[in-house]
This record gives C-alpha cells, sequence and structure tokens, in this order.
C-alpha cells in the first residue's frame, strides 16, 4: 500500500523547500548507509534521540516517509495539530505504556510508512542509547517487519541553552543494516532485539563526523 497523497505532497513540501536545505546546507549533513534502507514495504526505524529537528532529518535521510510517535501535547496546539498529523505523526503519552500509540503504529505500518520510534523514548545529552525501551521490537514482533537502525552524531548541538536559533553545526547520520523482527512478543525475545538494535545505533554513533 502506498502512504495517502496528502501526506506525500506535504512531505516532499517540507523535504525539499526546508529539510534537505537545511540538513545539506547549513549543517554540512553528511549521510551514509542509505543503500540499506528497503524504499518498499512496512519497516520501524529506529534511531537515538538528542534534538527535536531528529524527526525530519530522519525521514530525509532515509528517503522515505517516516511516521514518528510525538508527544499529545503537541496535538492540542491548533495548526500544529494538522500540520504533523499531515505529516504521519501519531500521539503518544509519555509517562506511560501506550497501547493506542502501538497500535497506531501497527495502522501506519498497515498504510504503507515507515514508523519511526526513538529507541530510548526520550532525548539523551549525548545521544548515546543508554536505556532502551522495548517499543520498537514489540511493534515490529506484533506487525512482522524489520528494524532499522539509524544513528543522529551531531544533533544535540543544534540547540544550545538559551538560544532558541538552531547553531551552525556539523550533523552526521548514520544507516546501518535492518535487523530481523523478534520471532515472538515474549520478553526475552523483545529485550534481545533491543539490545541488538542499540549495539548497532551505538556502534555507528562512535564512528562520529
Amino acid at each position: 500500500m502506498r502512504e495517502p497523497k496528502k501526506n506525500l505532497f506535504f512531505y516532499h513540501l517540507f523535504k525539499w523547500s526546508i529539510v534537505s536545505p537545511m540538513l545539506h546546507g547549513y549543517f554540512r549533513g553528511r549521510i551514509y548507509g542509505v543503500e540499506n534502507v528497503p524504499q518498499e514495504g512496512p519497516l520501524v526505524v529506529a534511531s537515538n534521540h538528542a534534538s527535536n529537528f531528529d524527526p525530519p532529518i530522519v525521514s530525509n535521510c532515509v528517503c522515505r516517509p517516516v511516521a514518528f510517535m510525538s508527544k499529545e501535547e503537541l496535538f492540542k496546539i491548533p495548526i500544529l495539530k494538522q500540520a504533523i498529523e499531515l505529516y504521519g505523526a501519531y500521539p503518544v503519552k509519555r509517562s506511560s505504556a501506550d497501547r493506542s500509540a502501538i497500535k497506531a503504529a501497527i495502522s501506519s505500518l498497515n498504510e504503507g510508512w515507515a514508523v519511526g520510534i526513538f529507541l530510548q523514548g526520550t532525548r539523551t545529552l549525548d545521544g548515546k542509547v543508554t536505556e532502551p525501551k522495548l517499543g520498537a521490537a514489540m511493534i515490529a514482533a506484533k506487525a512482522k517487519v524489520p528494524i532499522l537502525p539509524v544513528s543522529l552524531w551531531g544533533t544535540e548541538k543544534i540547540l544550545q541553552k538559551g538560544s532558541s536559533f538552531p547553531h551552525l553545526v556539523p550533523v552526521t547520520v548514520r544507516i546501518g543494516e535492518a535487523i530481523d523482527p523478534p520471532s515472538s512478543s515474549k520478553r526475552d525475545e523483545l529485550q534481545s532485539v533491543t539490545e541488538k538494535c542499540a549495539e548497532a545505533i551505538n556502534s555507528l554513533h562512535a564512528l562520529g563526523r
């Protein structure tokens, strides 16, 4: 199945008018491993997270639309709510395991989207994954789709303390090889795949610029 046309329109408009020029021009972006991205079929994209700029950067670099979980508070803001929904985002409660978010992720996969999950669930100061959550593996197991590990290097420096304007910093994105989904939803299976994914992301991140 294909992504809805209206979402594709806004995805390409936002990508080519803002995200790609800013990534390649302003942030001097480097992207490695694009050949590892399956360009068809449902896919879970799991990455580290250090900046609010991460979702559009990831979607830009894997060269296909990625529907990301977004904190539910954003869906209460007029105009922004409509914009992020058109871009494929879906709400999640950060304070608890949100079953509705898992259902929304699987629904997005069924519509042909790639679904983006931040493996640690929240931003970290250095971009490393130290406490990975099981959400990506759970969704991959239920939908029986592969997980693509992606490392973002340098994005933690884009917005610095006391500043609301993005700083001119180098950003590097590395895409690893797809990981097979867990064979079941048993906790030990989910944990094993989650640890494998975290190790892949951190190894890519350690390569630096």
